[in-house]
């Protein structure tokens, strides 16, 4: 299963940018999403997870972005966000998806995509 995400780039603090990871592959659904991130010389971290289970849905955020980034996805376009808003220097970093349907074994990475905040 590939995951293509994109929209990272380079944007001043208090800017906003909307990340997406997408796969064409028939048959995988995004049930359960995460969003994670790596800054140069630090380990990766987990910013933000979404949990679908029949027809309940549920978020989590990691402290450091919780009421500014909200993740999200779209059943029909097989689809991951991440609304990123009022960035902050300190978000700069490499961010990844992570993605699994539930009746798959195992998830998928998807290639990570710059995200860069400027002062």
């Amino acid at each position: 299963v590939q995951l293509q995400a994109s929209g990272g780039g380079l944007v001043q603090a208090g800017g906003s940018l909307r990340l997406s990871c997408a796969t064409s592959r028939s048959g995988f659904s995004i049930n359960f999403g995460d969003w994670y991130r790596q800054a140069p010389g630090k380990g990766r971290e987990l910013v933000a997870s979404i949990n679908s289970e029949e027809s309940e849905e549920s978020d989590s955020y990691a402290d450091s972005v919780k009421g500014r980034f909200a993740i999200s996805r779209d059943n029909t376009r097989n689809t991951l966000y991440l609304q990123m808003n009022s960035l902050k220097p300190e978000d700069t970093a490499v961010y990844y998806c992570h993605a699994k349907d539930r009746n798959w074994s195992r998830g998928y990475w998807g290639q990570g995509t710059q995200v860069t905040v400027s002062s």
